[in-house]
């Protein structure tokens, strides 16, 4: 019997680690993928065919999967469980609102480039 709840708690344990680990390396991606379209945004900008804030709010974006990144990797590196919890839980739901916020920017740049006369240019 105590065999087979120790067995169930290392499971669920491991369980914890496997999302921390993807929200660790999905974030630490994610970072590069704003900072790759920030890179992108300021081209468009500098040629003259848009001006738009889009970049600005993917730095903002890209600090938050930064904060997210950040705190899987303590839930990763913690020695308790209830700590280890609470800090992915709160990893999990930053990484949410940053994807969120991805798909909000993503909207927005789509709008952007495609409206006829937003150009800078005009």
């Amino acid at each position: 019997m105590k065999g087979e709840i120790r067995r169930q708690r290392e499971r669920n344990n491991h369980f914890e680690q496997d999302i921390s680990i993807h929200i660790f390396t999905v974030s630490s991606a994610m970072v590069g993928v704003c900072l790759t379209v920030i890179g992108l945004i300021r081209v468009v900008i500098t040629l003259g065919k848009a001006d738009t804030i889009t970049d600005d709010f993917l730095a903002g974006d890209a600090l938050l999967f930064l904060v997210s990144c950040l705190l899987s990797y303590w839930a990763l590196r913690s020695r308790g469980q209830r700590r280890m919890h609470r800090i992915e839980s709160v990893a999990d739901a930053i990484f949410i609102i940053a994807m969120i916020g991805m798909v909000a920017i993503c909207a927005l740049i789509t709008y952007t480039v495609s409206i006829p006369g937003r150009s800078a240019g005009s």
